[in-house]
């Protein structure tokens, strides 16, 4: 039999005596593949359909804007400038449909396309006398649909279609609404108060500074920023929760390793003693999670697939171009990642079991409690249950640090979304004015907030994982320090209460540190995406955090704890 082949059968054999604690694993790491999966699938097609719209509608290069024909007109004829078309008149009124009164932007139009920015109709027909065209994401707010009527500053329309285009940034990331009318019609309605122009470049790269030289000039990338923003917000937030699942994922694969091998210590004795060397009893432990950091990157690749189209709709205001697809390149940077993950945290663990002497593996995992006297005095005066959860805290100090900081992290990223989503109520809060349609929901903050709560639910049941590993492994660290406490007089109900105490002893640590570290993950973030303006936080809910998160460890804890509180005090002092 082949080194290879025995590495792969008693790895899979550990794993089917092991389910419960492979599945959890599987979920740890399939968090953060599906995470990556989407901000991969993401930015792949955040620029997409923006530029599938400007392909589509003959899309200029630049848009200048003015006061007067005249103004424009030399612009046509400026170096660098290929072609034009307009100008064309524009100004503002008051749409009526249905009851609802709202601004609009009216543009004149010609009834035959132009050379630069011809609007593709995607339902009815082009402008004709009588009838308007309405952006499509401006129609979807408003909920009209070609055929019905329409006032526009009292004068009646029918819509007779509705089109995009890559002349303007869509509805509601440019307000007022866009409708194009006939020039006649335009006249008809009063008269305009601005003239667009679209141009054609020679070099479309050139356009920012085209812009920057000419007064009233904006380029089409500026434009093409402001229409795909959702997008870009999407996969920011995406990337930022796959780090946070990333660190997440690492600790829970290093709480589940150091806990495997307390209660593997005798397994990996065995090993040793029918000669499997030190480097073969690491590669088999390195086996095992490798394998599961393979099938999490399958789970991951299939669930970000199925819902990247769900996360991630550019606006209604472009073409759709197509659903997010992964590439090959894509799908081996997910799978090294999980095994990235998995190999970070299990390397350590395996290395020390491996070294450990084959007479201390088969004697058992017990050691020597560390004695502090300033600790042996603290605790002696505490209840019976908290001088056996700081004991059991302070035998353990490297697992009580990593239990406090990937809490720490969760309760970070939590109050960061707390606070996004209080920036984001105030943002739609001011969706009142007379330029926005009333009552209309905002694609831009809603599908922020949809990948935000995924990423918050995920972020949640790793850490939750992680919270049910560590108490699991605390628990089967000290079988015997509480089975000895149990001898001496503890009840199982203060042996119980000491463990939950030990976990809720970093759990409040936590706490403490995550919502000041929250809040500075927030700042940090809007400063680095240029955001302006005052936050509107809801501080007043902050302070709950605490007690919050103090009740979800406790009930989180409580089965793994009293399972292994359950067994015999004979038995597991026998063993030993």
């Amino acid at each position: 039999m082949s080194v290879l082949t025995l590495v792969a059968r008693l790895a899979l054999r550990d794993l089917r005596h092991r389910r419960a604690e492979a599945f959890l694993l599987l979920i740890a790491i399939a968090a953060t593949t599906t995470t990556l999966t989407l901000g991969l699938a993401v930015r792949g097609v955040a620029d997409r359909p923006w530029d599938r719209t400007r392909a589509a509608t003959a899309g200029p290069d630049a848009v200048a804007t003015g006061d007067r024909a005249a103004s424009l007109t030399p612009l046509a004829h400026a170096p660098g400038v290929t072609a034009s078309a307009g100008p064309y008149p524009a100004l503002s009124a008051a749409l009526g449909v249905r009851g609802i009164r709202v601004d609009a932007s009216v543009q004149g139009r010609d009834t035959a396309p132009g050379a630069v920015d011809r609007p593709e109709v995607t339902a009815g027909s082009w402008v004709r006398r009588g009838g308007a065209v309405i952006e499509r994401a401006f129609a979807g707010a408003l909920r009209v649909r070609p055929g019905e009527k329409i006032t526009i500053s009292g004068h009646r329309f029918r819509v007779a279609g509705i089109a995009v285009s890559a002349g303007r940034v869509p509805y509601p990331s440019s307000t007022p609404g866009l409708i194009w009318v006939t020039r006649a019609d335009l006249r008809r309605i009063g008269a305009p108060t601005s003239q667009v122009m679209p141009l054609r470049l020679a070099d479309p790269a050139a356009a920012p500074a085209f812009a920057a030289a000419h007064r009233g000039v904006r380029s089409w990338q500026d434009m093409g920023a402001y229409a795909t923003a959702e997008l870009h917000l999407v996969d920011s937030a995406l990337l930022t929760g796959t780090w946070a699942l990333a660190l997440l994922g690492v600790a829970c694969v290093a709480v589940l390793v150091g806990g495997r091998l307390a209660d593997q210590t005798r397994r990996v004795g065995l090993l040793k003693a029918v000669g499997a060397s030190p480097r073969f009893v690491a590669v088999v432990l390195l086996a095992e999670h490798v394998l599961l950091a393979l099938a999490a990157t399958a789970v991951g690749l299939l669930a970000g697939r199925a819902a990247a189209p769900l996360l991630v709709r550019p606006s209604s205001g472009l073409l759709p171009a197509g659903s997010p697809h992964l590439t090959v390149a894509s799908a081996l940077v997910v799978a090294l990642v999980a095994v990235a993950v998995a190999g970070a945290a299990t390397v350590y663990p395996a290395i020390r079991g491996a070294r450990t002497s084959t007479v201390r593996a088969l004697s058992g995992p017990t050691r020597a409690p560390r004695r502090s006297p300033w600790l042996i005095a603290l605790s002696a005066r505490l209840p019976v249950p908290f001088l056996l959860g700081v004991r059991v805290a302070a035998r353990r100090p490297r697992r009580v640090i990593l239990a406090t900081a990937s809490l720490a992290l969760t309760v970070a990223m939590v109050v960061a979304a707390i606070a996004l989503h209080g920036d984001i109520a105030r943002k739609d809060a001011r969706l009142a004015g007379p330029g926005f349609v009333p009552g209309a929901d905002n694609p831009v903050t809603e599908q922020v907030s949809q990948v935000v709560l995924a990423l918050t639910v995920a972020l949640l049941a790793l850490a939750a994982v992680n919270a049910v590993l560590i108490a699991w492994a605390t628990s089967l660290d000290t079988q015997r320090f509480t089975s000895l406490a149990r001898a001496l007089g503890a009840t199982p109900r203060q042996v119980t209460a000491g463990l939950s105490a030990a976990q809720l002893l970093p759990a409040l640590g936590a706490s403490l540190l995550g919502v000041p570290l929250g809040l500075a993950v927030y700042y940090a973030a809007r400063t680095a995406g240029g955001a302006a303006g005052s936050i509107l936080i809801p501080y007043a809910r902050l302070p709950l955090v605490v007690p919050g998160t103090l009740l979800v460890i406790a009930a989180l804890t409580a089965l793994p704890i009293r399972v292994v509180c359950r067994r015999p005090v004979a038995r597991v002092l026998a063993a030993d």
